[in-house]
């Protein structure tokens, strides 16, 4: 009786041992998509808030990384908003270019962990709420020193009604 137990104390222990083994190894592929930020914690991080309507979207593609064996597609975009609010931040434009971008894992195997594509994303004719950050911390990095607007990562755009 003694040994039945010993015996399976072992067992559980050596279960116990490789489950750990095996939720450590892929713990790093397992990661969360990032949730979206609230609209306080968007109006915290953009330098300009503005209502415009998308009058048109420019984008182009390349590829990051070895092609085929690792890396992603970007489509990188520009939306060109007429402005008809400012809500946050001064903007003496009545028409604002706004940068964000989309991505797909082109590589073998699953993609590493990271972030996702902004979402949602404008389209054409649509009216928007525009979270925007020029020159600062754009929620997914302070690498925006160019002048241009960003859109606040990773949920800076809400569509209206008209």
């Amino acid at each position: 009786m003694e040994k039945m137990n010993a015996f399976k104390r072992k067992r559980l222990f050596y279960s116990l041992v490789v489950l750990a083994i095996t939720q450590s190894a892929f713990a790093p592929l397992s990661q969360a998509a990032r949730a979206p930020s609230s609209k306080e914690k968007l109006a915290r991080i953009a330098t300009h808030i503005v209502i415009g309507q998308v009058r048109a979207i420019y984008s182009h593609k390349e590829e990051e990384g070895i092609p085929i064996v690792s890396g992603y597609e970007y489509d990188r975009k520009v939306a060109e908003v007429k402005i008809e609010k400012v809500e946050k931040g001064k903007i003496s434009e009545s028409l604002v270019y706004v940068r964000y971008w989309s991505r797909a894992w082109k590589g073998i195997g699953l993609p590493p962990p990271g972030g996702q594509s902004y979402h949602p994303q404008p389209r054409n004719g649509e009216l928007c709420r525009f979270y925007l950050s020029k020159n600062s911390f754009d929620g997914w990095s302070d690498e925006n020193q160019d002048g241009g607007y960003n859109v606040v990562y990773l949920n800076g755009v809400q569509t209206l009604k008209k």
